[in-house]
């Protein structure tokens, strides 16, 4: 096999391969003498049929098979022997005449096929410590922990019937159709809807005109949705809901007890708070986590420039742009509505999905140089959790999906281990703590704004949203299109 670089150029590399139609026809005559004592032919005793019959008989298919193998192993064992790593599956070409691959199979001429590929940059892990990080933290105080418990507290509260107009905590059961344009749209419409009057559930403006209604009542209410409704395309948009209210029910009083607890499956209404604490720390640590991830990879892009392989770049692009005008269709909106052009948006979004590529690569050579590994529990527990997210009836088959692509697989591992990598370097750079308020914590800079490597591709369709992804760590938006307020939404550090 002779081997021959016919280009170099940046991070692009080009080899010509050329096995000689002897070594073809040396490994052809290797698997028929194999094959000598396994095949059965009519009129031939075992293992005595010649090997110029099984060639006749098998030559051509065994010869692909060689064809194949070559073509299988020496990208692998070239870039092995140059110890390079490519960037992406290496591009293999031969002839498309059909002529000359009849003499390849037949043996009668040599078998050259090109590999093109890019290589990944080398990259030199630098000195961090010098990087210094201000992590926001809110320490929760107790009167938003105990006005959370009365929130889930709330949900066990027991309601009774009763006669006349609603009011202020009642809670009213309705059946309502929204329209927009006279239309009525998907998501907007629901039966037996229970809604407790002043917990700003649905859009602003529509609780407060169920005030003063009775069971038994009819009324169209018109609202407009908010101008940052998850829904784009109900964003800003002025609708009527046609409400028909089934019962009105007033509330008995709330109590936070054991018993209290117990309904909602906790054992005591000491091990409620001890949840309700943990879970609003958790929610505010994860976003102070990602403002401090977000100031650690806008240092790291700073400290690493170097040229990305454009296919990965191109990859990360497309995924990106899918996301993007996927979801420009479904919110019905254009890059012009967004305060673009397609043009700019490329161009952004293209800056994005280099800047992706260019830290992953370097959170892969820090991670790896650093022995940064994902357990296989790790592995298991998380893949799991992607599992519980689906229909039971549908778990076993995403199980046995993942199970068999390890592409897949690794699709889960990779943000396990950028998770794992951040928090090494967290411990490498200075990190000072800073006490903020809450309204601190959650408030949105898009002058800071990080962004999130190729584990995760979420892009936002907006000019300036390119600057900043929302959390999605068990939070994602709101999108459907019944009158419920817009959640509020965690920062996140992405671009």
């Amino acid at each position: 096999m002779q081997v021959t670089e016919t280009l170099n150029s940046g991070l692009k590399r080009q080899i010509k391969v050329s096995v000689p139609a002897k070594d073809m026809e040396a490994k052809l005559m290797e698997r028929l003498s194999d094959a000598k004592g396994k095949v059965r032919l009519n009129g031939f005793r075992a293992g005595k049929v010649p090997v110029q019959h099984l060639r006749k008989m098998y030559g051509r298919s065994f010869m692909a098979e060689v064809v194949n193998e070559i073509v299988s192993s020496s990208p692998r064992n070239i870039l092995a022997e140059r110890g390079e790593k490519a960037a992406m599956q290496p591009e293999i070409t031969m002839t498309e005449d059909e002529k000359e691959a009849e003499k390849i199979l037949n043996g009668g001429q040599d078998f050259e096929f090109s590999i093109d590929y890019e290589v990944i940059p080398a990259i030199e892990t630098k000195d961090l410590s010098g990087i210094k990080i201000t992590r926001q933290v809110y320490d929760v105080p107790e009167s938003e922990i105990e006005d959370q418990v009365k929130q889930v507290a709330a949900s066990a509260r027991t309601y009774e019937t009763k006669k006349g107009k609603a009011a202020d905590g009642d809670r009213v059961t309705i059946d309502f159709v929204g329209k927009i344009d006279g239309e009525a749209f998907d998501g907007g419409s629901a039966e037996d809807a229970n809604l407790v009057l002043g917990s700003n559930q649905f859009i602003p403006g529509f609780e407060d005109q169920v005030v003063g209604l009775k069971a038994g009542d009819e009324k169209t209410i018109t609202v407009t949705f908010p101008t940052d409704y998850g829904a784009q395309n109900l964003a800003g948009k002025e609708a009527t809901f046609d409400v028909t209210v089934k019962e009105v029910a007033k509330p008995g009083d709330l109590e936070i007890n054991d018993e209290v607890a117990q309904q909602l499956g906790l054992e005591s209404a000491e091990k409620l708070r001890e949840v309700v604490k943990g879970q609003i720390e958790s929610q505010f640590g994860s976003i102070t986590r990602q403002k401090a991830k977000r100031q650690l990879l806008d240092a790291l892009d700073e400290e690493y420039k170097f040229e990305a392989p454009s296919k990965l770049v191109e990859a990360e692009f497309n995924n990106i742009w899918t996301q993007v005008t996927r979801d420009l269709e479904q919110a019905g909106r254009s890059f012009e509505d967004e305060e673009t052009t397609e043009d700019e948006a490329r161009t952004e979004y293209q800056r994005l999905a280099e800047r992706r590529v260019r830290l992953g690569l370097v959170l892969a050579e820090i991670g790896e140089k650093a022995g940064v590994q994902v357990s296989d529990d790790e592995l298991q527990r998380a893949l799991f959790e992607q599992i519980r997210r689906v229909p039971q009836h549908q778990q076993q088959e995403v199980y046995d999906f993942y199970r068999n692509n390890p592409s897949a697989l690794a699709n889960i591992r990779a943000p396990l281990f950028e998770e794992k990598v951040v928090d090494h370097l967290l411990n490498e750079v200075k990190v000072d703590d800073v006490k903020v308020t809450r309204e601190e914590l959650l408030a949105d800079d898009e002058e800071e704004a990080g962004e999130k490597p190729a584990s995760e591709k979420k892009a936002a369709p907006k000019k300036k949203a390119a600057a900043k992804e929302k959390a999605d760590d068990g939070e994602k938006a709101e999108k459907k299109a019944a009158p419920k307020k817009k959640a509020a939404a965690k920062d996140k550090d992405a671009e």
